[in-house]
């Protein structure tokens, strides 16, 4: 069982929001690729912003990867689901797989790594890198020289994440070990997408690519 790739186009600046509508913003300046995370609904309410989702998704043929909720992910065909390391484990892998969605999974340790692997995802997200206010801290900061380090024993695409921002992108992107940089508080701007801010990070990594 190995989850399908998710192209031959790195997965660059990749926003985490809380609301579909968020999406619209983000896709209008170029973002290929984004996640949504949702702690605050359930039930109906949850599904609508699902599908809301993956509708603005498609329009803009943009890789959406919904964070969590994978029952819901194989109903309204997402291009992606991310679990965590719980959620993994409680998860029914094989159906994901078999519905053709991709799958991300979150990693903090070496032996997380090596589970997550097991699994033959489309990526592995590795944080945080650095110390971050989005969500409380379970894990010690990766760091970049672990960073670099764990990237030479995986072998698929790395998603860096946690207090990466405009002062310290350039550090992550010179360890030339991710495929994609995950933010969440540097794109927004009192809560909402700051299309000036996001730019920067973007014209940031392309300036690093070339």
């Amino acid at each position: 069982m190995k989850f399908q790739k998710c192209g031959d186009t790195p997965l660059g600046i990749y926003p985490v929001v809380d609301r579909a509508y968020k999406l619209k913003a983000l896709y209008e300046i170029g973002i290929t690729t984004v996640q949504l995370r949702v702690k605050d609904m359930l039930g109906h309410t949850l599904e609508i912003e699902v599908k809301e989702a993956v509708l603005i998704s498609e329009q803009y043929k943009a890789r959406f990867f919904l964070n969590d909720f994978w029952k819901l992910g194989i109903k309204y065909k997402v291009y992606g689901i991310h679990l965590g390391q719980e959620d993994i484990q409680e998860a029914d892998v094989r159906a994901i797989f078999d519905a053709g969605i991709r799958l991300g999974i979150s990693t903090h340790t070496t032996n997380e790594i090596r589970i997550a692997m097991a699994f033959e995802p489309s990526y592995l997200a590795i944080g945080p890198i650095f110390e971050t206010t989005s969500k409380k801290m379970v894990y010690d900061p990766v760091g970049i020289e672990d960073l670099k380090k764990w990237a030479l024993n995986v072998n698929y695409p790395i998603v860096a994440i946690g207090g990466i921002n405009i002062d310290n992108i350039q550090d992550v992107l010179q360890a030339k070990s991710a495929n994609g940089i995950a933010m969440i508080s540097d794109v927004l701007e009192k809560g909402e997408i700051s299309k000036s801010r996001t730019l920067a990070l973007m014209e940031a990594l392309e300036h690093y690519d070339k």
